[in-house]
């Protein structure tokens, strides 16, 4: 069985190349370069990847779907640019691949590394990712930017973790909050989603609390020190942004906006 890695990247010279690095073993790399105005694609080529021009949508899905139409391997694990296959995860995916698995895809474990360090609790361990699977059987729905991959038919599970490393600096920390957070507002208001005083009161205070209790508190993420803190202090500053950016949306235009869903 033959193995075609799937990413797409935007301005991640700094990171793409260790997670490519981490997949020598495929048979393809597939890179949708979006818009990348630093040495993504340059970086990409060097490790004989097929790399694609794409334009640079909110939706990532969108992208991460056309790299899978483009692969021609009998499996597709979809990797992020942050993200990086440690050695006993490699070796567990090639001895899948040599004794041709009954299900459809399969689930990885993730570590998430803030800021250099593990993140041992509130949620984000193993933070479970469907990332495996049998190519023409999975897809994103792409309505929503952290929607889950969708499999026909059955689900395993993986013993060994991916590494993910989404925020080394707070500079990158605010860049995808900013993008995330932009999606998130549009979505809202195409879901006909207005700002009214209970949806203040939803968005700036009862589901950055919410969040604060079950994730800081009731998962422990007070455990993982400053690291944890700030990771919920972004959490509840998502829900807060995304409902000061969905009244700048109401207020540019009245009427729905549509995104490009591809």
């Amino acid at each position: 069985m033959t193995l075609s890695v799937c990413m797409i990247a935007h301005n991640e010279e700094d990171k793409i190349g260790e997670a490519l690095e981490s997949v020598r073993f495929a048979d393809e790399l597939i890179i949708a370069d979006c818009g990348s105005q630093d040495e993504t694609a340059l970086i990409a080529r060097a490790y004989h990847a097929r790399v694609f021009s794409r334009p640079n949508l909110a939706n990532l899905n969108v992208n991460k779907n056309f790299t899978f139409d483009q692969a021609s391997g009998d499996w597709i694990l979809c990797l992020d640019a942050d993200e990086v296959v440690p050695p006993e995860s490699a070796r567990e995916i090639r001895e899948l691949l040599q004794h041709s698995a009954a299900e459809a895809g399969f689930m990885l474990p993730r570590r998430n590394y803030y800021f250099g360090r593990l993140m041992r609790h509130g949620g984000r361990f193993p933070d479970w990712q469907l990332r495996l699977f049998r190519r023409g059987l999975g897809r994103f729905p792409t309505r929503h930017i952290h929607e889950r991959l969708q499999i026909t038919g059955t689900i395993g599970r993986l013993v060994h973790s991916l590494d993910h490393y989404p925020y080394q600096t707070h500079e990158e920390c605010q860049r995808k909050l900013d993008l995330y957070t932009s999606f998130e507002a549009l979505r809202l208001f195409n879901e006909g989603i207005r700002p009214s005083a209970l949806n203040a009161l939803k968005y700036t205070t009862w589901l950055p609390l919410q969040r604060f209790l079950n994730r800081y508190l009731l998962k422990g993420g007070f455990l993982d020190g400053r690291p944890g803190w700030e990771a919920i202090l972004m959490d509840m500053r998502n829900y807060r942004i995304r409902y000061r950016k969905l009244g700048e949306i109401k207020e540019k235009s009245p009427r729905k906006n549509e995104y490009h869903t591809g």
